[in-house]
């Protein structure tokens, strides 16, 4: 297991996301996602739109600025573009996640890997998380228009001297998990394939398990609600539609 693996839970239900593959739901209010990285490596990148109203969707510039950031870790918050809280990190054992590399595309994966086809590899091809989210969009009426910046969960980015950005190879171990507890009911994109800055030659991205469990509202003094006084203010405007 990973470094201070989270402790176990009583899940709703899990789930195995094989790597490459791409995955959506639904995860109500009141739910927490624990993602959880099966072999060292993982990424997964990942979306969040309102289920009640798809136009309201995670906003990677107001989550950013309002929490005074450059990374998630526990303690964040996912905001949408409504200033609400979407999810909230409540336990996170990788302590670096990315939200600002978005997303690899078929176009970069067979440069580095070659072409691959569903008519010659069927289910085996290579598939990048740019078409794998939008196959998932498309599920909920949604499409390319609907494509924002994403989070790429378990990956660590740094920055050089010369501004140019690195991933940081052994970030995530095998057992690392992250906890994202759900204050608003929400349509929910992963895809488990590599990070856009990883140049490895081999194509094999490790499993992910996906476990739901239940979570209790989040108290006046949670960690997430007082991280920032933005955040107090965007559980307000949360709880006021839910009111």
């Amino acid at each position: 297991m990973g470094r201070g693996a989270l402790p176990p839970v009583q899940a709703l239900w899990e789930e195995r996301l094989r790597g490459g593959s791409h995955w959506s739901g639904i995860l109500r209010r009141g739910r927490t996602l624990r993602l959880v990285a099966l072999d060292p490596g993982a990424n997964v990148a990942a979306l969040f739109y309102s289920s009640e109203r798809s136009s309201e969707r995670y906003n990677m510039p107001d989550t950013l600025k309002a929490q005074h950031t450059a990374h998630l870790t526990a303690g964040c918050v996912c905001y949408s573009d409504m200033g609400r809280i979407l999810c909230a990190i409540t336990a996170d054992s990788c302590g670096w996640h990315d939200p600002l590399c978005g997303l690899t595309d078929e176009t970069l994966l067979a440069r580095r890997h070659g072409v691959t086809s569903f008519q010659v590899q069927r289910n085996q091809r290579l598939v990048g998380a740019r078409e794998g989210l939008l196959v998932e969009l498309g599920k909920y009426g949604m499409g390319e228009r609907d494509l924002v910046a994403n989070i790429n969960f378990f990956s660590k980015v740094t920055a050089d001297h010369a501004g140019g950005l690195r991933l940081a190879h052994g970030h995530c171990l095998a057992g690392d998990g992250i906890d994202l507890r759900f204050e608003m009911d929400c349509i929910v994109l992963l895809h488990a394939g590599p990070h856009p800055l990883d140049e490895s030659p081999h194509h094999a991205p490790p499993d992910v398990l996906l476990q739901v469990h239940a979570s209790t509202a989040p108290a006046p003094d949670d960690p997430c609600r007082c991280r920032c006084p933005e955040n107090e203010r965007g559980y307000i405007n949360t709880e006021r539609l839910y009111a």
